[in-house]
């Protein structure tokens, strides 16, 4: 899967004077464009399309101070309909306009090429299973959330806090499969998962009955999960998890992610610095 992956970073490289087609390096890369962009988002630490502009501005800033032909010429090459865009997204990247930046030979930010490698750490085993569920609802409550990559995310704290007791223990009873109990599920990300995208966030069960006065259903057709498990200090442990299923896991088994919500299951215990945890991510065989 790495080595796939750098031939896609390859072919970024050389069409990044024309509009870089997302189908193209999925082919490239051997994946579906939507693996391809849930695996970026992941190693990189960045959407792939902010990686794409990055580079562009990158080298449209190395011929800004060479004088490599006016800056509408500039502009025009790497994507940009105008002057005005340009210069936004110019200063946006290396924090002076492309003119001033010309005049005065100014210093500029610099996007390195990526290039993935496997490092190996530790010798530690990730315990996983390979489920095919029925279709399934996912009954509870639901807010529309931002995307949060590090640190709490305050509205779904808010919706937690939110919740009346007496509701939590009718939805306990509700569940009647696995992931048994409360979870946690985020469903129609942005496909960039850029910081601020927004998402659906159900705070509820998994199960065959029907959504209580009130509450929300989401319905999950049937499909392939991969189920993670972790135990650990919280939130530490859950943390590392998701990192490992994208780092280790994914680029060493012949799977990939497939569209669908992510849930996650998380016990704490009675002082909460402890955490049993289940992740559970839907996928499909990477060449099926």
């Amino acid at each position: 899967m790495l080595e796939r992956l750098n031939q896609a970073m390859e072919h970024i490289e050389r069409h990044l004077d024309e509009a870089v087609d997302v189908g193209e390096l999925a082919r490239t890369a051997a994946t579906s464009e939507y693996h391809l962009r849930r695996m970026f988002s992941a190693l990189a630490g960045m959407p792939l399309s902010e990686y794409v502009r990055r580079r562009r501005l990158t080298l449209a800033g190395a011929e800004v101070l060479a004088g490599s032909g006016t800056l509408l010429e500039i502009a025009v090459r790497y994507g940009y309909s105008s002057g005005e865009a340009f210069a936004r997204a110019f200063r946006a990247m290396h924090d002076i306009g492309p003119g001033e930046a010309r005049r005065t030979g100014a210093t500029l930010n610099s996007q390195s090429r990526m290039a993935f490698r496997l490092t190996i750490e530790g010798s530690g085993n990730m315990r996983y299973r390979v489920v095919d569920k029925a279709g399934f609802s996912v009954v509870g409550l639901k807010a529309r959330v931002p995307l949060v990559h590090t640190g709490p995310n305050q509205a779904i704290i808010d919706l937690v806090r939110g919740i009346d007791p007496r509701t939590l223990e009718l939805l306990e009873r509700l569940s009647d499969q696995e992931p048994t109990g409360i979870v946690a599920v985020c469903d129609d990300l942005d496909p960039s998962r850029a910081e601020g995208t927004e998402l659906d966030y159900h705070h509820g069960v998994i199960t065959s009955a029907s959504a209580p006065e009130g509450m929300t259903t989401l319905a999950v057709p049937a499909g392939a999960w991969a189920v993670f498990t972790t135990s650990g200090p919280a939130p530490r442990a859950i943390q590392e998890l998701w990192r490992d299923v994208f780092t280790e896991w994914f680029p060493s088994n012949p799977y990939r992610a497939r569209v669908g919500p992510e849930i996650l299951r998380t016990r704490l215990s009675s002082d909460g610095t402890e955490a049993d945890a289940q992740l559970w991510l839907p996928v499909e065989p990477e060449h099926g």
